[in-house]
Formats: C-alpha cells, sequence, structure tokens
C-alpha cells in the first residue's frame, strides 16, 4: 500500500450539501414555537386579531360616513332655514301694507304716515339682519361698491372722483354687496 504523500492534499471529505438562506429559514422553528401545533394557534391567534382589526376598521369607516352625511344634512338644513330670520322680521311689514289696503277712506296725510310706518318696520328688519343701504353722495367712487352710470366735469363744490349724485342706492349684506349703488361721478 501507499502512503499518502503528506505535502499533497487529497480530498477526503464528503461532498457537503450547498445550504441557501431559505434553507436555513425552513429549518428553523417559527418564532417562540417549536411544534407544528403551536404555529397553529399562533396563527389561529394572529387571524382573530386580523378579523378584531378589520371590525374595528368597518366600524370607524361606518361612524365617518355618518357624520359626514349629519353634516351635509346639517348644511342644507342651514341653507334652507337662513333666511328664516329675515323672513320673520318682514311679516310685520307685509301685515302694516294689508291694513293699508283694507282701510278705503284714507287721507293722504295718513297713507303717508302709514307708508313711513312700515318705511321704518322694513328698515328695523334690514338692520337686524344685516342689509344696509349704500347712499354715497360727496364720497369718493368705490368701483366695489358704486357703479358709474355717467360723469359731470369736476368744480369746487365736487372734485375729480367723487359721487355727484346717485341715480339708485346700493345694498350690502353683512359687507358683501347685493348692488352696488348706481351714481353719477365727476371726473
Amino acid at each position: 500500500m501507499q502512503q499518502p504523500d503528506p505535502g499533497a492534499s487529497v480530498d477526503t471529505a464528503t461532498p457537503e450539501k450547498e445550504t441557501t438562506a431559505a434553507d436555513e429559514v425552513a429549518a428553523q422553528p417559527a418564532i417562540g414555537s417549536t411544534s407544528v401545533g403551536e404555529v397553529e394557534r399562533e396563527l389561529d391567534a394572529a387571524l382573530a386579531k386580523a378579523n378584531e382589526n378589520y371590525d374595528l376598521y368597518l366600524r370607524a369607516k361606518a361612524d365617518v360616513e355618518n357624520m359626514r352625511r349629519r353634516g351635509q344634512e346639517e348644511v342644507s338644513k342651514a341653507h334652507k332655514f337662513a333666511v328664516e330670520s329675515f323672513a320673520e322680521s318682514l311679516v310685520p311689514v307685509v301685515d302694516s301694507l294689508e291694513k293699508a289696503l283694507e282701510v278705503k277712506d284714507a287721507s293722504a296725510p295718513q297713507l303717508r304716515e302709514g307708508v313711513e310706518l312700515t318705511l321704518r318696520q322694513l328698515r328695523s328688519a334690514f338692520e337686524k339682519n344685516a342689509l344696509a343701504e349704500i347712499n354715497p353722495v360727496g364720497q369718493k367712487f368705490d368701483p366695489h361698491r358704486h357703479q358709474a352710470i355717467s360723469s359731470v366735469p369736476p368744480s369746487d363744490q365736487c372734485p375729480a372722483n367723487q359721487v355727484v349724485t346717485v341715480l339708485q342706492k346700493g345694498w350690502t349684506l353683512s359687507e358683501r354687496v347685493l348692488r352696488p349703488a348706481l351714481v353719477v361721478i365727476a371726473k
């Protein structure tokens, strides 16, 4: 028999099987478990927790949808009844006008007095509801609140770019222009 040469390398090892990361992970037991039964119990617990979280999600989603729907209903009601206060303040004005029409033989001074009282009621209703008139005689022309219909040459009493005459009063509602005043300006 021959002796192996001590300087020569001889492959005496058995062929090793190459291992991959997937093989190593598969060979390791699941974290915290050592048997299939324990893994199944953990899976069942995780599924139960997932179902519980899904149920909570559905409930939260339904709550948000209900809040959105209620919010839309409230906005709709607010739009629908926004003029309620204004309408309530106009009812007495209508009552006064109807009473005035019932009088058959009123004199001119009586009619004038009735119209003045009714106008005061109407102005009071406007004031309660932040409806204000724009009457800019002698003021500087403001294109956001006034609409110039014509112009006249400036004079000593009325300098350029000022309102000389108001042809029709304008109106604002809570500082928002409903109708600009129709004016004649000095230009």
